[in-house]
């Protein structure tokens, strides 16, 4: 039975993504940090899901992670590295710990748990990262958002190269503009979010399934000569000239 450890999973796309994998016959760990989150996960998923808190900013908790995966899995076919978080701003009101915590979050944590859970990675499996449209294309208040994914996605090249003598394959997959309880969080109006619309060829917001079948797909057999590439997928946001 093939494994899979989603990091952020415990909403939105990673959630969707777990119920996705799990339906298709996957053993399943997801991390999330909030215990609201965490709660709702535990209700939503099946019960040999196992969802656990972890802080990406604590190398402790990563640690305590990847053994937790190692005791119940053994071994992984797929490290799907999605948590993250945005806390959109202008340059002149970043301040220091907003700047640390998002370098902390989207960067290191990503980083460091890849560094972990790599022992624990076959050879031929998949790891697929989310970086997110926005480390291509300008948003003004992103710059730290895009700054701390596009950092996933700067070493994405030289990550498939190192790891390619063992046939894992890293990916990436960046959304545009998907329904997800961010949105609400940000407090996003409904005026806001019909001129996000109007901005996309295919006039609406993806789905988080819709991005969990992309990752369920880089991380099958059938994605087994596709690595070092950023898939987007916005619906075709960012297509005109």
């Amino acid at each position: 039975m093939p494994t899979a450890l989603i990091t952020g999973g415990t909403s939105g796309i990673g959630l969707a993504t777990a119920e996705l994998l799990h339906a298709r016959g996957y053993e399943v760990a997801v991390t999330g940090q909030n215990p609201d989150t965490i709660a709702k996960a535990k209700a939503a998923l099946p019960d040999n899901v196992l969802v656990t808190r972890a802080d990406a900013r604590s190398l402790a908790d990563t640690d305590a992670l990847v053994q937790t995966v190692s005791d119940h899995f053994g071994s992984l076919d797929l490290l799907f590295l999605n948590a993250g978080v945005f806390r959109p701003a202008p340059v002149a009101e970043v301040t220091e710990a907003s700047f640390d915590e998002q370098v902390a979050i989207n960067f290191k944590g990503q980083y460091f748990t890849l560094q972990k859970a790599l022992p624990l990675i076959n050879d031929g499996g998949s790891v697929v990262i989310t970086v997110g449209i926005g480390a291509r294309r300008g948003s003004p208040g992103a710059t730290m958002g895009a700054a701390t994914r596009g950092a996933l996605l700067a070493m994405l090249p030289s990550l498939a190269l190192e790891l390619a003598p063992r046939r894992i394959r890293v990916n990436t997959v960046s959304p545009g503009a998907i329904a997800t309880p961010l949105f609400d969080k940000l407090g996003v109006p409904e005026a806001g979010r019909d001129a996000m619309r109007a901005n996309i060829p295919f006039e609406r917001f993806g789905s988080s399934q819709e991005i969990a079948e992309v990752v369920a797909f880089l991380a099958s057999d059938a994605a087994s000569y596709l690595t070092g590439q950023d898939i987007v997928v916005a619906g075709g946001y960012g297509l005109s000239a």
